[in-house]
């Protein structure tokens, strides 16, 4: 299917859909998980359609849709494993998009622990920093990036918590089972002021953008949801709701 037959068929479904309603399940990298909450009440109130939500890490969402999980579509937190779904014969043609981009965060519960530089990496003050996994969560990517930049991967090995997933790092560093935590600016922005604590934007040149990736899966192909799902994605006021929570929009 050539890219305009694609733009097309969305078009065409998004307008001769909204009369009978469809859903659809859509599996979401952990750190999209509040903005999806917003965005599927905007969805079934601009298209009628209800979807469904299975939220996990990027990399255990991509190997349950290698098993065979029932989605249509894929927000995942990189571009890797929906680039890897194209390669492998498992989305539709001309489908992949860049939805957002991720921005990194050294948060601290705690006030003035964080100062807006990397330094406190480099004190003596904590004992354990939280991270995502780097195998499992492009978050985690990201922060072992960071880190590597820095020259502290290795002295910091003995510190690590490792979560599966960016909320698990969250977790851990909001539970205080982790003095401080790489974490994403999406998550710090939902966090109420009064508890905030202290943090530090890392500098975009310490790692590679964190593009997350949505793609329309072959289980979704002839869902008129699915499609109209993917169309919402590009609809300037779904890109708007998208940044409110901390992501640029390309």
């Amino acid at each position: 299917m050539t890219s305009i037959k694609y733009a097309l068929n969305i078009i065409f479904l998004c307008l001769t859909s909204i009369s009978v309603a469809d859903e659809l399940h859509i599996a979401v990298a952990a750190n999209f998980a509040k903005p999806m909450e917003q965005l599927k009440l905007k969805f079934k109130e601009s298209s009628g359609h209800d979807a469904i939500i299975s939220v996990g890490g990027t990399g255990q969402l991509y190997a349950q849709i290698k098993n065979g999980a029932p989605f249509s579509v894929f927000l995942a937190a990189d571009m890797k494993r929906p680039e890897m779904l194209v390669n492998e014969g498992m989305t539709v043609a001309d489908s992949l998009l860049t939805y957002a981009i991720g921005q990194l965060v050294l948060w601290s519960p705690q006030e003035d622990f964080v100062d807006s530089s990397e330094k406190v990496l480099n004190s003596d003050k904590f004992k354990h920093l939280a991270i995502a996994h780097p195998k499992m969560a492009p978050y985690g990517t990201a922060a072992k990036q960071v880190l590597e930049k820095l020259g502290l991967w290795q002295k910091l090995q003995s510190k690590m918590v490792r979560g599966n997933n960016i909320s698990q790092a969250y977790q851990f560093t909001a539970t205080g089972n982790a003095e401080l935590g790489f974490i994403a600016l999406s998550q710090y922005q939902l966090i109420t002021k009064k508890s905030r604590g202290s943090h530090w934007l890392v500098d975009k040149t310490l790692y590679d953008p964190i593009r997350q990736g949505a793609v329309l899966l072959k289980k979704g192909e002839k869902n008129p949801a699915a499609l109209s799902f993917m169309a919402f994605l590009r609809h300037p006021s779904t890109r708007q709701i998208i940044e409110q929570f901390g992501y640029e929009v390309p």
